[in-house]
């Protein structure tokens, strides 16, 4: 992505270091963080960021509302882009300047790429897509930046905001689409699984009952076959469970298709594949944790205790052999289901 930068950052690299040395900002006094106090653990700030700071706490203290202060909050959130107020601050004036949101967006551009895991950048673009109420070309821009990161949680988190805010059917129509193909790039990608739960199953848009079973078929199919391509992928088996709890269906649903991974080995030399439950893949490693998981829970729900007994020894195999980091875990589970059958 190219980098943005707006006339305010030019500027910046002219100016002397420090404020201090600047003699437009002769009229203000800085204000030192501490002051009389005398703190048990100081933070020991570069010169830079505690001249910038002093003299932000001053134009605060006054109320001051104007351009410079604008290239002041630039220079502080450059050296720190966690700082809160700074970016409070820098709205405020923003809207009391009635600046042009546009070159504040394409500062952002470069910010937001370059800050990619920080709260408050992500914060500020939230404000101005308020302002702007233009948010499809936002779409554009973060998948730009998901090929940066493409697991960072606060790019996803704002494009599910971003969805859910505006709640616009154009925004929403491509996005299933956009998903399949980050999944693609990386089916474990536990983001993009995240996000296409959010999008199917927590978008807010109505179904009637045809339109639920069909979507529901739909998602277990693109689920199961995903796992016959990547038998060990937490976040496929966590997006089966999901399908089910959301809609209340019974975990017995998947019995079939489940029971194989979970097995130590798999015959793959029959010709007959069932399309609706894809086997293990060729060379896969089993069996797969999470099936075993999965299938001990489908005999506790089902009851009875033959069931249970059963379960518990796909716990006892999970502690003794195939999941030994949640040995205690697993070895709760038993006595907890033990418990009940006596």
């Amino acid at each position: 992505m190219p980098s943005l930068v707006s006339a305010s950052s030019t500027s910046l690299q002219e100016e002397p270091a420090l404020y201090a040395e600047r003699p437009e900002w002769n009229d203000v006094t800085p204000l030192s963080q501490y002051e009389d106090a005398a703190p048990i653990a100081p933070i020991f700030y570069s010169a830079e960021y505690k001249d910038a700071t002093d003299y932000f706490r001053g134009i605060v203290k006054t109320g001051e509302k104007s351009e410079r202060v604008l290239q002041l909050t630039e220079s502080i959130i450059r050296l720190n882009p966690a700082h809160y107020s700074a970016w409070q601050y820098r709205y405020e004036t923003l809207l009391a300047l009635d600046s042009p949101v546009d070159v504040e967006l394409k500062l952002m551009d470069e910010l937001a790429v370059s800050f990619l895991k920080t709260y408050q950048v992500w914060h500020h673009r939230r404000l101005l897509l308020m302002l702007t109420r233009k948010p499809a070309p936002e779409l554009k821009f973060i998948a730009a930046s998901l090929k940066v990161d493409a697991k960072n949680y606060h790019t996803w988190s704002y494009r599910q905001w971003l969805l859910a805010f505006f709640n616009d059917d154009d925004l929403w129509a491509g996005e299933l689409d956009f998903v399949d193909a980050m999944l693609t790039q990386d089916v474990r990608n536990n983001s993009a699984w995240h996000h296409r739960f959010f999008v199917v199953f927590q978008s807010g848009l109505r179904e009637g009952e045809t339109d639920r079973a069909r979507i529901i078929r739909r998602e277990l199919t693109f689920v199961k076959q995903n796992i016959s391509l990547v038998a060990n992928n937490p976040s496929a088996w966590n997006y089966l469970r999901g399908i089910l709890d959301t809609k209340d269906l019974p975990y017995s649903r998947v019995e079939e298709f489940v029971r194989p991974y979970a097995l130590t080995t798999h015959d793959s030399t029959t010709d007959l594949v069932d399309l609706e439950n894809p086997p293990p893949p060729p060379g896969a490693q089993l069996p797969c944790p999470a099936a075993i998981e999965f299938l001990a829970d489908i005999h506790e729900k089902e009851g009875g205790k033959d069931r249970i007994l059963l379960a518990s020894e796909l716990w006892r195999s999970l502690a003794d052999e195939h999941d030994m980091i949640r040995k205690k875990y697993w070895e709760y589970r038993i006595r907890e289901a033990l418990k009940r059958v006596k």
